[in-house]
């Protein structure tokens, strides 16, 4: 995937598509930062141990959850 990092400086010296860009990625930064916040209160995954292919499923299955809750 692509890394995209916002730009930096005072608001009023960006430009308009530079603004833009800062405010899809405080969007994007706003739902991860939500979703791993959301997993860390899941007990059942901070104390899991198993295989990394089943806790791939259940953090899918939890992040689907939390999505459909907060929809």
């Amino acid at each position: 995937g692509t890394v995209r990092t916002p730009y930096w400086g005072r608001w009023d010296t960006l430009s308009a598509g530079q603004q833009a860009v800062n405010r899809s990625h405080a969007k994007i930064r706003a739902l991860v930062e939500q979703a791993v916040a959301t997993l860390k209160s899941w007990r059942l995954l901070r104390k899991l141990r198993c295989s990394t292919t089943r806790i791939t499923a259940l953090v899918q299955a939890v992040l689907a959850l939390h999505l459909a809750s907060s929809a």
